[in-house]
């Protein structure tokens, strides 16, 4: 089995569950390893388990399904078919049909290394699996918690006399490991935290030498030395900077600590602004630093804006990427000096007072003027209207009212994306069948159930597998839409 598919919530160790007082539970057999944790808790009296999991569970099960006189066969089949789907661990409950807990089971248990933790007759199933998911939200919790922490500790170490020495010990010390910045030509300019030893430090340098500036060069890496996990990422401010990170073990949350460092890094280590160019560094840190969009657009020279994404009409000199250069006199031409190139495209923040026309040698597709909170849709918008004007071959299309999802694809392009974002399931006709019809049915359980010919339970594993696999969440109306119009491409 390849590893299970598990839900982006942190884990349960098995071990606080069975710490919880109020549950009773008593761990009879397998491996007493506290590096075993539950996804989720999943009750089924099923005598062949493996169709309904999808791996990590916690399985609870009464034993309703033992037959009479039932002999180790029996067990060592039931047992061997929970860890072949992947269960982290097996809950027996105590009554009503069962005095103790089967030794045969126990036996199986064991000779297959899968945990069996009695469950006693006071405690329900429903209490366990209340359990699960109280302790991941308090996980989930000291995640945020950690992250936010973490946050304003770089924030106001970037305040300080020192701001780099001081972001670097500041990331050292909530990583639990070092942080290093590297110059353009490789040498450590500063750095905090333990060493780890020559092998860790020489290797976290040949790092950062894979992610310097360069054509075709990827602008993060990373790496496990010594049970050392290393991180390097390119600072944003195309001048050469690199920042190395390595830490003995990778907590949740990590990545956006790291990640928010290297930005707070590349502002200071880049060339320092001023005028119109310091009021936009100063609103891209408050940005990063939790500021309304609203408090800070005026700083930006407007209220309402538009968003602008523009491709040139002739072939990029890379065969991706626009020229910088051609990018940043799209900006001037539209008058606004706040300018990302991303892709193929050119993304520009444009004040909605000043007029977007059509330009000789791009085209572009422009937003509805918006307030600041909703610039994350107008980039949306604008990114339709690109491709809409692409794919008519029209120099400029402004959002109005939305067109098909088929006018705005191209039809290579359409299937091409049909087919790698359905990858997962197309293997399995059952899953993509059920995902079809029950989009088709708006997500009723029942419909879907006559519709297949199936249990309406085997709708919701069949379900949950896709939303696994897909790594999607299929509650969200946006993702449902992109899987139907996928769906309907197939």
């Amino acid at each position: 089995m390849p590893d299970p598919a598990v839900p982006p919530t942190p884990p349960v160790p098995l071990d606080a569950l069975l710490a919880r007082a109020d549950l009773g539970l008593r761990r009879i057999a397998g491996p007493d390893d506290p590096g075993v944790v539950v996804h989720w808790a999943h009750t089924s009296e099923m005598a062949d388990p493996y169709p309904y999991l999808l791996g990590g569970e916690l399985l609870l099960s009464a034993g309703v399904h033992i037959p009479q006189g039932a002999g180790p066969g029996y067990f060592d089949a039931y047992v061997s078919r929970i860890v072949a789907a992947g269960g982290a661990a097996l809950g027996f409950g105590v009554a009503p049909v069962h005095d103790t807990v089967p030794a045969a089971l126990v036996e199986a248990c064991e000779m297959h290394g899968l945990p069996l933790v009695e469950v006693p007759p006071r405690t329900t199933f429903s209490g366990v699996a209340r359990a699960v998911w109280q302790l991941m939200a308090q996980a989930r919790l000291a995640e945020v918690r950690h992250v936010s922490e973490a946050q304003q500790g770089l924030a106001t170490a970037a305040a300080r006399p020192d701001p780099v020495p001081s972001v670097l010990h500041q990331l050292a010390r909530r990583l639990g490991g070092r942080a290093v910045l590297y110059g353009p030509e490789g040498t450590e300019l500063a750095g905090a935290g333990g060493d780890g030893g020559e092998e860790v430090r020489a290797a976290l340098a040949e790092l950062a030498r894979v992610v310097r500036p360069g054509a075709g060069r990827p602008t993060s890496a990373s790496d496990t030395v010594a049970g050392t996990r290393l991180v390097a990422h390119a600072l944003g401010n195309g001048r050469g900077f690199v920042l190395g990170v390595a830490a003995p073990q990778r907590d949740p949350g990590d990545h956006a600590i790291t990640s928010v460092a290297a930005v707070l890094l590349s502002l200071l280590t880049g060339e320092q602004p001023s005028g119109a160019g310091a009021a936009r560094a100063s609103a891209l840190v408050r940005l990063l630093l939790g500021s309304p969009p609203e408090e800070v657009a005026p700083l930006l020279g407007g209220e309402r804006w538009r968003v602008v994404h523009g491709t040139p009409d002739g072939p990029a000199p890379d065969g991706r990427t626009p020229d910088p250069v051609a990018a940043s006199a799209l900006g001037a031409a539209l008058g606004s000096a706040l300018v990302d190139p991303v892709g193929e495209a050119v993304r520009v923040l444009v004040p909605a007072e000043r007029a977007v026309a059509a330009l000789r040698g791009w085209t572009l597709g422009v937003s509805a003027a918006v307030a600041p909170h909703d610039w994350p849709a107008a980039d949306t918008q604008a990114a339709r209207a690109l491709a809409r004007a692409r794919a008519t071959r029209t120099a400029l299309v402004r959002h109005g009212v939305r067109p098909a999802l088929t006018d705005l694809v191209p039809p290579d392009d359409a299937d091409a994306h049909a087919r790698a974002l359905l990858a997962p399931i197309a293997a399995t006709p059952a899953l993509t069948d059920t995902l079809r019809t029950w989009l088709s049915l708006h997500g009723s359980w029942d419909r879907t159930a006559v519709a297949l010919s199936v249990h309406r339970n085997t709708v919701r594993q069949r379900i949950a597998r896709c939303a696994a696999l897909l790594a999607a969440d299929l509650d969200d109306p946006d993702v449902r839409m992109e899987l139907w119009f996928a769906l309907r491409r197939t």
